[in-house]
């Protein structure tokens, strides 16, 4: 089995000052759910190269097993300093597609033309899509094949409201996740704020927020057949 995991390349929070990027428990968790199974990853983001970490993600009070080991896994380290760039993906050599969250996503992914490509062509040719947190906003351009939004009528789940006026970047961020959601038809559901919840729709699969981040990976496994 052969998974893409696509990541962001935006690095700047809005007109903060600060820096954004992908969050690292959202990539490791995952990653090695995958990888412990023998599953094949690759990293792919709209630029290429390394792509930028959301410098919050890896302070102590964020840091898990997982992205302690992908911090000291010299191997992970260099694949992910050389992420392709998306117009340099064949979706026929994945099995699924995998997108970790982070604010940065709701910037470039959210508006790039190849990644929504890739989404769509993933779930029209029936391999399962994943995203997790934030990452589930970069779904709010991507269409079925009749041209309707492709969540409208779906289960889906993501970042919620309550979790972003948490962390006091409501008014800085594009878009909020569970507004768009459901603005483009989706039902939308959650859990509780920062516990584990993660919603399947037949090949779509979503995650709330970082905690979910390990079960949605194994979601997809399970709907690989692993």
């Amino acid at each position: 089995m052969k998974v893409l995991i696509v990541l962001t390349s935006h690095d700047m929070l809005g007109n903060t000052g600060k820096k954004t990027g992908f969050w690292l428990e959202e990539l490791a968790a995952p990653y090695y759910t995958f990888k412990d199974k023998g599953v094949e990853v690759v990293f792919a983001s709209p630029k290429g190269g390394q792509p930028p970490l959301d410098p919050k993600s890896n302070e102590p009070g964020f840091q898990t097993k997982d992205t302690q080991r992908f911090e000291n896994d010299s191997g992970a380290l260099a694949q992910l300093a050389t992420t392709a760039r998306l117009e340099q993906v064949n979706p026929e050599d994945f099995d699924a597609i995998f997108y970790p969250g982070g604010h940065g996503p709701l910037w470039d992914l959210a508006e790039d033309e190849r990644s929504i490509s890739l989404i769509e062509t993933f779930l029209a040719a029936n391999k399962p899509a994943a995203l997790v947190c934030h990452a589930p906003g970069v779904l709010r351009h991507a269409r079925k094949p009749d041209g309707r939004p492709l969540v409208e009528g779906k289960r889906v789940t993501g970042f919620t409201n309550t979790e972003e006026a948490a962390v006091e970047l409501t008014e800085i961020v594009p878009f909020l996740v569970e507004d768009e959601l459901k603005a483009r038809g989706g039902y939308f559901s959650r859990g509780d704020d920062w516990a584990p919840y993660v919603v399947e729709d037949t090949l779509l699969i979503t995650g709330q927020n970082p905690a979910s981040s390990a079960p949605v990976a194994k979601a997809l496994l399970n709907r690989l057949g692993m």
